[in-house]
């Protein structure tokens, strides 16, 4: 009789993944350290004498947006281009594409965005002047924050867990993607969105019939944003959607495949350019309110969701999955690493605070804003302290080896 094959739960990596992953890695790392920077830059900036020159740069008007919708709705689509890129790549011929490897980082996912909402509803629903609409504020995972951590303080920990990483924070990216296409989108309109779906289908054409007319694709890509834009959904999903509709498998004869070269071309922009002006438009949030921050049920539930729900989701559906089926862990990996791992999910920043924008507006946007801010830094922190002696026992392991 066949043996049934058994799910592998952070399979060792092949050479060629440690390379893609590493790579990876290193771009995220300053990536988020120019975020970061731009962020600091922002909370500073607002909370000087100087924030009223701030706040009218964000109310600058360039031609049909403002500064601050240009880099929400135009700076963010080209990072969620290139997680498109990425989550297509992933799917076909990457960890997502071996359904034994992907399945518990997908279930950890799933409850890495389920727990913190509930948390964060259930907070909002028995709060007098709770706010339930923010309920998938917490919910996002920021890759380019998280990934830079990791590559700081873990440097000594088994590869495995960066694949991990990778891998639940593109799932990650996919579903919260989802949830604001479907729940974060204004009135539609049927006509824009048909225009958009045409530019779609011509980008997807000239893919699949491999036409290279770069010109066509820049100008279907634009087209397909601003149809997107003034259909109601959010300009980024575009973006996610031009990635996944790239052809990612080569050739014959072909040194690079269009989703592998576009990747190659844009994550610098991306990382350098559209991630740190997104966060300098958005972070600048004045702090104020004292006590009153505290008690907002808003901030409590952003907080909790982030801190612990998404510690208590990533990791909890992880174990739960590999008590329950066949699936193993490697035998390189501890369970406590994974739980480093899984507050390090806490950190969601970018994603967040777009969904702060989309949920909110005034007071509540600001105090939503501030709790993401705050919430990611301490699950920054308590990771980077976790992730740092995982790093150092696997390294004093390796020493007595």
């Amino acid at each position: 009789m066949r043996r049934l094959m058994r799910l592998r739960y952070l399979p060792d990596l092949t050479a060629t993944d440690r390379s893609s992953v590493g790579d990876f890695l290193r771009q995220e790392t300053v990536g988020g350290a120019l975020a970061l920077t731009a962020a600091l830059v922002a909370v500073v900036w607002a909370n000087s004498p100087w924030s009223g020159a701030y706040a009218d740069l964000r109310h600058l008007d360039l031609g049909p947006l403002n500064a601050e919708q240009w880099a929400a709705d135009g700076a963010l689509t080209l990072f969620f281009f290139v997680a498109g890129l990425e989550l297509k790549r992933e799917f076909v011929v990457g960890s997502l594409s071996r359904i034994a490897d992907a399945v518990v980082p997908i279930v950890a996912a799933a409850c890495g965005v389920a727990v913190p909402a509930i948390l964060y509803t259930v907070v909002n629903l028995t709060s007098a002047d709770g706010r339930a609409e923010g309920w998938a504020i917490p919910s996002a995972t920021d890759i380019a924050f998280a990934l830079a951590v990791l590559a700081v303080v873990g440097s000594s920990l088994p590869p495995q867990l960066r694949a991990f990483l990778l891998t639940l924070a593109v799932v990650d990216d996919l579903i919260v993607i989802a949830i604001i296409a479907v729940f974060y989108s204004s009135s539609l309109h049927l006509g824009a969105l048909a225009l958009a779906a045409a530019c779609l289908l011509g980008w997807w054409l000239l893919q699949h019939f491999r036409i290279q007319l770069w010109l066509v694709f820049i100008v279907l890509a634009i087209g397909a944003w601003w149809f997107m834009h003034e259909s109601g959904i959010h300009a980024t999903i575009a973006g996610v959607a031009l990635g996944l509709l790239t052809r990612v498998r080569r050739d014959e004869g072909e040194l690079v495949s269009p989703a592998e070269f576009l990747e190659h071309q844009l994550h610098p922009l991306s990382a350098a350019f559209a991630v740190p002006v997104f966060a300098l438009m958005s972070a600048g949030v004045a702090v104020s309110g004292g006590a009153g921050l505290v008690t907002d049920p808003v901030v409590i539930g952003v907080v909790l969701g982030l801190v612990l729900g998404k510690p208590i989701g990533v990791f909890g559906g992880s174990w739960l999955l590999c008590r329950l089926t066949r699936a193993e862990i490697d035998d390189d990996v501890r369970w406590r690493d994974v739980a480093a791992v899984a507050v390090l999910a806490g950190v969601g920043f970018t994603v967040s605070l777009l969904v702060s924008e989309l949920s909110f507006t005034g007071e509540a946007r600001e105090a939503a804003k501030t709790a993401v801010l705050a919430a990611s830094t301490i699950a920054a922190l308590l990771a980077g302290v976790l992730l740092w002696r995982r790093s150092r026992a696997h390294r004093m392991v390796a020493h007595q080896g």
